[in-house]
């Protein structure tokens, strides 16, 4: 069988350039992808379905999710694609969506926690927290909780947190998690960005001996509807950079080859194809470990 390329762009985008290829086959396989209507979400599920898995598109909007799907599907060959509703920002429709899985689904092998949003107005979720720490972090975290038996059943299987390279500059703030004291977009978002590294940390320390592992992603600076709620200046300047920045489909390399390739380090943090470093906090154990706690009280569950 022809290998079919994963992984090759222009140095141009400043970027290495590595050649990455894999005919794995995805066929009996069940992969949950969520924000998939869109961007990297979408070309990551898009790359699945053309594998043969069954992939379920998990997004807020079930009309977009609807459209993506059926846009799959006819590029694909593949009729399993599968829209359901969830909103990371609300724990009620979380509950609803793993209640959903559990009771129609016989197995799950890969879930790609990818969803997200990114320097917006300070908003609150549905329960109360800050938008971005709670829809990146801790809305991923609950659903990796919840449905954490059926990736244990169907083991080995895989969890992918998508993170950014802008955790680097991120500080997990204990005594102001939720911005209530003082709120900046930014500051907001690296927080949510280094949770992802500290909890793909802990959670492949917790879940090894489970059959289960994780790998947190950097995608890249990529062109998706991430950027809507930036202001006006930067975001004309993106635009104007645009040549520099990876498509959708080049941001979802990495988000593949870890769902894909095998003998990869868990809690790895992966760029380009490859295992790369991370920032010093990411490296944290006692945070990661701390975070966890915290983020377990929060939502109110108890996860060993």
């Amino acid at each position: 069988m022809q290998k079919r390329n994963v992984f090759s762009y222009p140095s141009l985008r400043g970027l290495v350039v590595k050649n990455w290829t894999s005919d794995v086959r995805l066929d009996g396989k069940t992969a949950i992808v969520t924000g998939a209507n869109t961007g990297i979400g979408k070309e990551t599920a898009k790359d699945l379905a053309k594998r043969g898995a069954r992939v379920i598109i998990a997004c807020r909007d079930m009309e977009r999710a609807q459209e993506a799907a059926n846009d799959i599907i006819r590029e694909a060959g593949n009729v399993t694609v599968l829209p359901r509703k969830l909103d990371l920002a609300d724990t009620k429709s979380i509950c609803e969506f793993a209640e959903l899985i559990y009771n129609t689904e016989k197995s799950l092998h890969l879930l790609i926690n990818n969803a997200g949003v990114a320097i917006c107005p300070y908003s609150t979720t549905a329960d109360g927290f800050e938008m971005q720490f709670g829809v990146n972090h801790l809305g991923h975290f609950f659903l990796t909780y919840l449905l954490l038996d059926i990736l244990k059943h169907s083991a080995p299987s895989r969890v992918i947190n998508v993170s950014s390279v802008a955790h680097s500059m991120g500080k997990i703030h204990f005594e102001d998690l939720n911005s209530e004291k003082s709120y900046h977009p930014v500051k907001a978002f690296v927080q949510s960005k280094l949770a992802n590294v500290l909890f793909t940390r802990e959670l492949a320390r917790r879940v090894e001996d489970l059959g289960v592992t994780a790998y947190v992603v950097d995608p890249g600076i990529v062109k998706t509807e991430l950027t809507r709620h930036m202001k006006k200046s930067l975001q004309l300047f993106l635009k104007t950079c645009g040549f520099l920045m990876k498509t959708p489909a080049e941001g979802a390399y990495t988000v593949l080859y870890c769902a894909l390739a095998p003998d990869l380090q868990t809690g790895g943090y992966y760029r380009n194809c490859g295992l790369a470093s991370c920032s010093r906090a990411a490296n944290d154990d006692c945070t990661a470990n701390k975070l966890w706690a915290v983020s377990c009280r929060l939502l109110g569950i108890r996860w060993r």
